[in-house]
């Protein structure tokens, strides 16, 4: 029996992913976006716009901006931007009030799924807003968490900082058997919309949306098992995805190229060795990839040769929701968790540096 035990305790330890809960707002931005937008372009530009809209693979995209009176929508002129476009210190003091929020819708949708007693950690994602004290501290507050509870806030990582989190997650499971971490992310990018006729821009808020996503870790076996974390940049690629703060809002810059590079770095071995370890991407059914874009999806699907199956629910949380940034990846995982099939397989998200980050999942 001693002899049994010491083994247990050598033998390593991983964090499972016991249950995903997730939140979006109830006001559709989508089409209203696509009306305002295509007002500032003209002629080819506007047509091209349009065309790029309809292709974008996205149907709906939610945004928690308020609305001042019923019908009534954030571009109106008494709405969030009709009266030109809000300093960043207004969208901030939204972000405050809003994000933690919709942080805890997100965690009340994963309370009934688990339990969520006993939280000894809180890991926060979120890199669309800043607040002192921290969205952790505030989440933890309304939580009525204990102050003994050790948090870490991750920030301004973009998309990947879901992977970011939940590897903090996992190092925690592995160090600490008794740890029961939540994993929460959160985006408010409806707040960064930025006016301007630049077609390029408007493409880029074209994908973006809010949404929220909680997450219980621990190292009991149970859901699924997230192991074999991975991260490489690609070469000169650190202007193609930036994100600074400007006088009106968080600045996104976008490029063009990011789906043809992606593609283009798929092809090269240490790659492909990173994201898939020793197997080869035909022997991996499951795929857990952020939806960061139709073509950035497309990207994935043709580089490593999959099948049309193979993203489908990555293609289905862009649709519905659009690019939240970091909660996009959970979504994908909690649509996978909540599938009756097995998981085994790889998630994935690109992001600023050009970087790719993501884990093995598997289910217990």
């Amino acid at each position: 029996m001693g002899h049994n035990a010491d083994v247990a305790r050598c033998l390593p330890m991983t964090a499972h992913i016991h249950a995903i809960g997730t939140a979006a707002p109830d006001f559709d931005i989508h089409d209203i976006f696509i009306g305002w937008a295509s007002e500032r372009l003209q002629g080819r530009e506007r047509a091209l716009f349009l065309r790029m809209a309809g292709r974008s693979g996205i149907e709906r995209r939610f945004t928690v901006l308020p609305r001042q009176r019923p019908g009534g929508t954030p571009i109106d002129a008494d709405g969030f931007y009709g009266d030109g476009m809000p300093p960043t210190s207004e969208r901030m003091a939204t972000y405050a009030q809003e994000a933690p929020a919709l942080a805890l819708k997100a965690v009340a949708d994963l309370g009934r799924r688990t339990a969520i007693d006993g939280i000894t950690h809180l890991v926060v994602a979120s890199c669309t807003g800043f607040v002192a004290p921290g969205i952790d501290q505030i989440i933890a507050r309304k939580l009525e968490l204990d102050g003994s509870v050790e948090r870490t806030l991750v920030g301004f990582m973009g998309c990947y900082a879901a992977v970011a989190a939940l590897r903090v997650a996992h190092h925690i499971a592995r160090s600490d058997s008794d740890a029961r971490i939540l994993v929460v992310t959160v985006e408010l990018c409806s707040l960064h919309m930025q006016d301007t006729s630049e077609i390029g821009s408007l493409l880029a808020q074209l994908q973006f949306a809010d949404g929220a996503a909680a997450a219980l870790l621990s190292a009991e076996p149970s859901g699924i098992a997230i192991d074999r974390f991975f991260a490489a940049t690609l070469p000169d690629s650190d202007e193609l995805i930036r994100w600074t703060i400007g006088d009106e809002g968080f600045v996104m810059h976008l490029s063009g190229e990011v789906p043809g590079r992606i593609a283009q770095a798929l092809e090269s071995p240490e790659m492909k060795r990173a994201i898939l370890g020793n197997r080869a991407a035909r022997d991996i059914p499951s795929w857990a990839v952020h939806a960061g874009g139709r073509s950035i999806l497309d990207a994935v699907e043709h580089g490593f040769g999959l099948g049309s199956a193979a993203l489908a629910e990555s293609r289905r949380t862009l649709s519905r929701y659009g690019n939240m940034s970091s909660a996009t990846l959970m979504f994908v995982l909690g649509g996978l968790m909540a599938d009756s099939a097995a998981v085994d397989g790889i998630a994935v998200a690109f992001g600023p540096g050009l970087a790719a980050e993501g884990f093995a999942i598997a289910s217990v």
